[in-house]
């Protein structure tokens, strides 16, 4: 019988708040409901925690804050976002749009408030895609209701029963297509594989196409194309547990990561110099069902 998943980590609220009134709210409600949250205040923190230099592109238009916001959302993978209309040290109109723009994030939940008063911000924020635009007071009234509706947090029993099942014939021929390192052809059967399977098991072999996808494109010398692909896997990949249907997800996290840092210190001029071997294969239990 396969160990159940455990989800150790509290989900995470990444909140674009600088009132401390409204910053006080969030963090009791948050604490409450067992979530912890994370503050961006100002822009000039994307900067700081910037890893890459100031102009450099990140994948296709995403350059300077932009870039380094979409990729602290995406190695993070907050549960939820909280946007204060008011605060006027964020580009809040561009990062919303940005967010809800870019697939790699577009799924993240992200809710809005501000003041009545101000309908024009109202209406921005939704035409940018805002799942919620509340007054302020509609939002510290309801908080803990909003967190728990918008929030987004793995299904734990969905999870466990899911990665029960074996693989499926197609996913299993993936993986071999996969590790022979026929990544176009891994990547067609496998998304076979995700249209044949409605449960939620088939994020796994979406996630598992997408790392196809970024090694295909990096044997192109594809760098945006790479990027955009590694950015947009995680998440798939990330929320999945260590071991689904037999599947060693934890090393291929370690894998894709250790590829993922070899693109980004190459840079788009390097690409050529890149060593394939660094693609490692799929490992998987024969049958597809865990240990």
């Amino acid at each position: 019988m396969p160990e159940p998943i455990r989800i150790e980590n509290q989900p995470l609220i990444i909140a674009f708040i600088v009132d401390l009134f409204f910053s006080v709210k969030v963090e009791e409600a948050a604490r409450r409901l067992n979530f912890r949250v994370e503050w961006v205040e100002r822009i000039s923190q994307i900067a700081a925690e910037d890893s890459l230099a100031p102009n450099r592109q990140l994948a296709e238009h995403l350059v300077g804050p932009g870039a380094a916001l979409i990729d602290l959302l995406t190695l993070k993978l907050p549960a939820l976002l909280i946007f204060d209309l008011s605060n006027r040290e964020i580009p809040w109109r561009e990062w919303v749009a940005l967010i809800k723009s870019v697939p790699a994030t577009r799924r993240i939940p992200l809710i809005c408030f501000g003041s009545h008063v101000d309908t024009e911000a109202f209406k921005d924020a939704r035409d940018r895609g805002a799942n919620a635009v509340l007054a302020r007071s509609q939002f510290t009234a309801s908080l803990p209701e909003l967190i728990q509706k918008y929030a987004r947090i793995p299904d734990v029993e969905a999870w466990n029963e899911t990665c029960r099942q074996p693989l499926s014939e197609l996913a299993t021929r993936g993986l071999e297509e996969f590790n022979r390192g026929e990544y176009f052809e891994a990547h067609e059967t496998l998304e076979a594989a995700w249209n044949e399977d409605q449960s939620l098991g088939r994020d796994l072999y979406r996630a598992i196409l997408q790392v196809a996808v970024a090694y295909l494109q990096i044997e192109r010398k594809n760098y945006p194309g790479a990027l955009k692909m590694f950015l947009r896997m995680r998440q798939w990949l990330e929320p999945l547990p260590d071991e689904c249907r037999g599947v060693d997800i934890s090393r291929l996290k370690q894998d894709a990561q250790a590829v993922y840092e070899r693109l980004m210190a190459s840079g788009a001029e390097g690409i050529d110099s890149i060593d394939v071997s660094l693609f490692q294969p799929v490992y998987y239990t024969p049958g597809g069902v865990n240990r």
